[in-house]
């Protein structure tokens, strides 16, 4: 049955806006990308002495190249039907919007200054901008069973053109079995992934085949018995580190230490280690699922606080304390995945147990078995 959680969804889906099962690894691909391409560009023009491309006057940024990339991905979207064509266009548009923000400097500066030292902290709120109006759209309510439904007729696009492989049935039969018996269509989505002709023969898909090695990464990472510990230090160490490395940027420039960058990370790296604090404590007690989500709330509260007011002041340098922060990240989901799997699978099924009425003597006997005792008339 469809909750009450999805009643506005009802209006959307009147409208078309049914939203995709795989949002999220699309989203990352984009982001992962976009975020690689501008430290790759500013790594290859920082060695190769910042180049121009043109000359008499001419000056082909890369920002161009970039758009043509987004327009390419727009292309890809709007020409081929089914799933199997966005991880690539997600990919490429990435990598055409990369090459877009890392000219941000100079679209807000009156001298076109690409050097602007506020530029890496205005690059990287945009992609957390990005990552968290998604996650808002995306996570706000769960996906209505219509919309499962409708990401499994999508999954069998592809299938009716060409047939589907093993692995691609079982992903849409496996989300099939999400969607109740009483939703409208389902059993004709059911009838139209077993027509599908069976062809083990798939369009190579690295962006897929790179997610895979990538949980399976993490996956292994998460049982590790070190981990939890490996995840606090590094965690206190990072709560210690980034006030003094902003204290210290400071003190160096010969800044004061009261100004607001310093201020901002000593007060993020305090509430992300008061989480940390409290979820080895709760480690210790045993509670692993909620010790694993205050673990996730320090390591977002360094994301969202300390690493903005680290990209400002040390521009492109703080890319370590960047990808460190997104490892323990990919670790601390990949552990609350697995604990969400165990307790679903220990969870016994609730049995729901009626009142036993009373016989209504004017009712008529119920039919005996025949193997029952004949009752005494």
């Amino acid at each position: 049955m469809i909750g009450d959680g999805s009643e506005r969804s009802s209006y959307l889906l009147r409208a078309g806006l049914v939203r995709n099962v795989r949002t999220g690894e699309h989203l990352t691909t984009f982001v992962v990308s976009g975020v690689s391409t501008v430290l790759i560009t500013r790594l290859i023009l920082g060695l190769s002495g910042y180049p121009q491309i043109g000359g008499k006057g001419l000056h082909i940024a890369h920002v161009l190249p970039g758009g043509l990339l987004m327009l390419l991905a727009i292309y890809l979207l709007l020409s081929y039907v089914g799933p199997v064509v966005r991880p690539a266009a997600a990919l490429v548009g990435g990598v055409g919007f990369g090459l877009f923000i890392d000219e941000v400097g100079k679209f807000v500066t009156s001298d076109n200054n690409y050097f602007y030292q506020p530029a890496a902290a205005i690059v990287y709120v945009v992609f957390v901008l990005i990552v968290l109006g998604s996650r808002f759209v995306s996570n706000r309510r769960p996906l209505d069973e219509r919309e499962q439904l409708a990401n499994v007729v999508d999954d069998a696009v592809e299938g009716v053109a060409g047939g589907l492989s093993r692995r691609r049935r079982a992903q849409a039969s496996a989300q099939l079995r999400g969607v109740g018996p009483d939703v409208v269509g389902r059993s004709e989505a059911r009838a139209l992934l077993a027509a599908c002709p069976a062809d083990e023969v798939e369009l190579a898909a690295p962006i897929d085949v790179a997610w895979q090695k990538l949980h399976r990464g993490f996956d292994r990472l998460a049982t590790n018995p070190h981990a939890p510990t490996v995840a606090v230090v590094v965690l206190a160490v990072q709560a210690v580190g980034s006030p003094a490395i902003a204290a210290g940027i400071r003190l160096y420039e010969g800044r004061l230490l009261t100004e607001l960058p310093v201020l901002a990370v000593a007060a993020g790296s305090l509430l992300s280690a008061t989480f940390t604090v409290r979820g080895w404590l709760r480690l210790r007690a045993g509670d692993r699922a909620r010790a694993v989500r205050l673990f996730e709330l320090a390591v977002l509260v360094s994301l969202l606080v300390n690493q903005v007011f680290q990209f400002a002041e040390t521009q492109f340098a703080a890319v370590g304390g960047l990808t460190l922060d997104l490892v323990l990240l990919g670790l601390l989901r990949a552990e609350s995945d697995r604990l969400q799997r165990e307790a679903a699978r220990t969870t016994p099924p609730v049995q729901v147990k009626l009142p036993k009425l009373p016989p209504d003597p004017d009712s008529p006997p119920f039919p005996t078995d025949p193997g029952d005792p004949v009752q005494p008339s």
